[in-house]
């Protein structure tokens, strides 16, 4: 997806749905491709995030002399965030192409939504060549990092780009020579070009990035989304639970009985520590071993039969019963 072309499949390809009542049976390889891929389940973060991103672009489109305001989507591992980055930037593309489809025979798209990975180890010209690569903006071993960023701001804007997502910002240290230079790279995009970026990492105010002028100048402009766990309970909802109710209703399974995981929901926090990640794929792993199998329904024993990332196996083993 770090190319507009697989950008764009992945926007405008149809998500993958649940089985509707009354529907013909899948094959059993149409539900293990299903639970796969499987359904993206809408988390508070995702809710939160859908409605900061609209609002910003609004506030952000009319905005000439600044950088506009930005929003990083922060939280541990496998809490969900580039889930919800890319949730939203389908969104996003889905609504902008509705709304201004490009003209019968044109020969230039529509690109209203980037998608850039920052690389391990990134320098501000590694960093800008993935700006480039994403548009297919050609660009050779002797140019200098100031003609890139020239061409990658020139196409971006005739190519009226309206949302930028970074994610893996987290891999940037501006305490280094190369980390600061990426910083003020990211910077200086953000003043050049029309759009609104979105910046997603791990922990990111645990890091060096919200630290010095720097950390200063970006926690001033950006609203912290916060992708942590889900709380077992919160004043009198059950935000956790709710989740785990939205997935098992888009389970594919023949005998699974509804409300069956609900009950479970103390033991999935605790071996999950409420993180959305761990969550959907402890149990679509169990709904595949369940149709390998042949019992078709998921129970307590085996989830527990289920060995999950090492980040959740950590956490839970203290507190496996022996």
């Amino acid at each position: 997806m770090t190319t507009w072309q697989g950008w764009h499949r992945f926007a405008t390809t149809d998500p993958p749905t649940p089985p509707n009542p009354g529907d013909p049976p899948r094959s059993t390889e149409e539900r293990l491709a299903y639970h796969s891929a499987f359904v993206t389940i809408r988390t508070p973060a995702i809710s939160q995030l859908a409605t900061q991103v609209r609002t910003l672009m609004i506030l952000g489109r009319h905005q000439q002399t600044t950088a506009r305001p930005s929003l990083i989507v922060t939280g541990p591992a496998a809490a969900g965030k580039t889930t919800a980055l890319l949730n939203v930037g389908r969104t996003c593309h889905l609504a902008h192409i509705r709304k201004n489809p490009a003209p019968p025979g044109s020969a230039h798209a529509v690109v209203p939504v980037a998608y850039v990975l920052v690389p391990p180890g990134a320098t501000a010209k590694t960093l800008i060549a993935e700006f480039a690569r994403y548009l297919g903006i050609p660009i050779t071993a002797r140019m200098t990092q100031t003609q890139i960023t020239d061409a990658v701001c020139h196409t971006y804007t005739q190519a009226s780009v309206q949302l930028v997502m970074i994610d893996e910002i987290h891999r940037l240290n501006p305490r280094t020579t190369t980390g600061a230079q990426t910083a003020d790279l990211i910077k200086d995009l953000s003043e050049r070009l029309p759009a609104t970026f979105v910046y997603a990492g791990i922990n990111v105010t645990n890091t060096p990035l919200f630290t010095g002028t720097r950390g200063a100048q970006l926690a001033g402009r950006a609203t912290l989304v916060d992708c942590g766990p889900l709380p077992a309970r919160h004043g009198t909802r059950h935000p956790f639970r709710d989740v785990i109710t939205d997935i098992e209703n888009a389970l594919d399974l023949a005998h699974h009985r509804v409300g069956a995981l609900p009950r479970h929901a103390s033991y999935l926090h605790q071996r999950t520590a409420g993180r959305i990640g761990s969550l959907t794929r402890l149990i679509r792993q169990a709904a595949i071993t369940a149709i390998c199998d042949g019992t078709e329904h998921i129970t307590k024993r085996s989830l527990e039969a289920i060995r999950l990332d090492h980040l959740a196996e950590t956490h839970h083993r203290p507190h496996r019963r022996r």
